[in-house]
């Protein structure tokens, strides 16, 4: 043992000041940065959502006129996908445990790391600029050509998730190397964590995919500042072919949001069920798989749009393709929980929400990749419905089950296990009743995006408005369980649930170098020790 760790060190009392911490390049205090912006991030986008679901609560104006309400969802899209969804489980817990998964010290590019932080900081800030120029209110796919005639701050928000694009490929970056050249000795791809393929597979998204957003949204300040005619049709330009780019990006962005999200579902369920995953090679290569997959399905977003029937055909049947290394991986799931000597606490309860959730979600993916469906369907409050299921009930599940289950590593320090399971109760019904109304909603034929509506979607619309307020009053209940736990919960032991990856073989919390000797990795997958 070091003399600085006897001493009761870690990475959280390793320095003292703000200033330590807005120049660190200690990945767990990078972690933890991006742990306090997207939780500040997703009380405001939450907040919106709120306004919204508020104003649908019966027909005719409520709380607001239909130019603050087409803002309001615009911001709460930009806020939650770009700011929230998208860096929640890589930036926050990829930055802080996969190095540790790893048996490192650091990721391979600490600068860049921090460098990645101030993107997102730097590229929140200029959308929060669009303010001052009356909004925008395009909606979060910016769609053109309104998006290019609108006279409001929209080019602010374009060119902020421009600038957010970059933390998001600077972390897939680093993620990348570090897997290929950091891993512990004895540390092969076959017996790392399914956590880390998960974010590699993710990484590899990230990298790839993002430019292409980039320099979409880059082409769209061109036509809103100089008309140089790529999208404007009254100039000679494609409206679809934004489409087009928009959704090559905005598909692997789904799994940019998923993925990483699989791999915490796949820790949760081998730690609480004590066993070892079941086929865990298949839950590997499905991780890849969908990430492979997932460049080739952007077309089933644009059946409405004119394309081919040729392409309509190919892009349905591989958007149906995906559904293989999901199943994949439910099954694994569902195996490996089968015989295990299971403990039901809150982190495996919002793994188990994730599956309930993200299996709706991803049944009515499959009917929605269904052409004849599609075009009923599109643009209704079933694709809202739909999408909410696999993020919200998909990411957000696993993001909370996360959190509880590396507080202890990350803190130290122990939560209220009963106020934990209350969270989950609230979130899990209240999400249920939010969104499960809406396709039924949408199978009616109420339009998305709409400020008013018919009277007679006014019943499910209310339905749908009180799962919401339950949803938001079991979000800041987790928030009060989740600070009172850092500042004031039980000292955790060092491996509070028996779990076996190398993260918990070291303190609680981690000293600053991770490990006070380099692990020595000698089992197969989750059999480290």
């Amino acid at each position: 043992m070091s003399a600085s760790h006897a001493e009761g060190k870690n990475y959280l009392n390793w320095e003292k000041g703000l200033w330590s911490w807005l120049t660190t390049f200690d990945h767990k205090r990078i972690g933890i940065l991006y742990m306090i912006t997207v939780m500040v991030f997703f009380a405001v986008g939450g907040t919106f959502a709120m306004l919204i679901r508020t104003e649908l609560f019966s027909a005719g104006p409520n709380i607001m006129d239909a130019n603050q309400y087409n803002q309001s969802m615009t911001f709460h899209g930009a806020i939650m996908v770009f700011m929230v969804i998208i860096p929640g489980i890589p930036a926050f817990l990829g930055n802080f445990f996969l190095p540790m998964h790893l048996g490192a010290k650091d990721v391979a590019f600490p600068r860049i790391n921090l460098i990645s932080w101030y993107c997102l900081i730097v590229g929140a800030a200029i959308t929060l600029v669009s303010l001052i120029y009356n909004g925008a209110d395009t909606g979060w796919t910016f769609y053109t050509p309104y998006s290019i005639e609108t006279d409001n701050g929209t080019s602010w928000v374009v060119f902020g998730a421009f600038v957010m694009g970059f933390s998001s490929i600077l972390t897939g970056l680093n993620f990348i190397v570090t897997t290929h050249k950091l891993r512990a000795p004895g540390m092969t791809f076959f017996n790392m964590p399914l956590f880390v393929w998960a974010l590699y597979s993710t990484a590899v998204l990230q990298v790839l995919a993002t430019p292409v957003l980039g320099i979409t949204l880059l082409l769209l300040l061109a036509e809103r500042t100089m008309g140089v005619g790529i999208f404007d049709p009254a100039l000679g330009g494609d409206p679809v072919l934004f489409q087009h780019f928009f959704w090559f990006y905005s598909h692997p962005a789904v799994y940019i949001m998923i993925l990483p999200a699989m791999g915490v579902v796949s820790e949760l369920i081998t730690a609480f069920s004590r066993k070892v995953i079941f086929g865990y090679k298949a839950i590997a290569f499905s991780s890849v798989g969908i990430a492979v997959v997932s460049f080739f399905v952007w077309g089933h977003h644009m059946f409405t749009s004119g394309q081919s029937e040729a392409a309509g055909i190919l892009f349905s049947f591989i958007t149906m393709l995906v559904g293989v290394p999901t199943a994949i991986k439910t099954f694994n799931w569902v195996a490996t929980l089968y015989k295990g000597s299971i403990r039901f606490d809150s982190p495996l309860l919002f793994a188990l929400g994730f599956l309930f959730l993200f299996t709706i979600g991803g049944v009515t993916g499959i009917m929605l990749a269904t052409i004849g469906l599609n075009i009923h369907f599109h643009d209704t409050y079933f694709v809202v419905a739909h999408f909410h299921y696999v993020m919200v009930g998909g990411t957000l599940m696993a993001i909370m089950g996360g959190i509880y289950y590396w507080l202890p590593k990350m803190f130290g320090r122990m939560y209220n296990e009963f106020w934990a399971r209350i969270t989950f109760v609230l979130i899990f019904i209240g999400f249920n009743v939010t969104f499960f109304p809406q396709f039924i909603l949408g199978a009616m034929g109420m339009p998305r995006r709409y400020f008013d509506y018919l009277p007679a979607f006014e019943s499910l619309n209310k339905i749908s408005t009180f799962g919401a307020w339950t949803i938001g009053v079991g979000f800041v209940i987790a928030l009060f369980v989740i600070v009172i736990a850092i500042f004031k919960g039980e000292k955790a032991s060092d491996n509070p649930w028996g779990a076996k990856t190398l993260e918990w073989t070291t303190a609680s919390p981690p000293p600053h170098e991770n490990f006070l000797e380099t692990p020595v990795v000698t089992g197969g997958p989750y059999e480290f020790r």
